[in-house]
């Protein structure tokens, strides 16, 4: 027996809402939603290193760097990603 793969198209709200229920990471790629792995002790250390590169060349600039746990909504390709690394 194989089990079925298939899921069902959400709206971003759809998303949103979810993922207020749950502890679990998702990010949203055109309509379909997708667990997203944890993170190993290599993993978070390269992303601080890199957070840091980066918060220090965008210093001063207005923007800001999140090392994790950050949502991001990129409209024009209908997703929702978070920023780890």
């Amino acid at each position: 027996m194989v089990a079925s793969l298939e899921q069902n198209y959400i709206t971003p709200e759809e998303y949103l809402q979810l993922e207020q229920k749950t502890n679990v990471k998702h990010e949203y790629i055109d309509g379909y939603v997708h667990a997203m792995a944890g993170a190993s002790d290599s993993h978070v250390t390269v992303s601080l290193n890199l957070a840091t590169l980066i918060r220090n060349h965008v210093r001063g600039s207005g923007c800001r760097v999140f090392i994790s746990d950050m949502k991001a909504r990129i409209e024009q390709v209908n997703r929702f990603v978070s920023q780890d690394f």
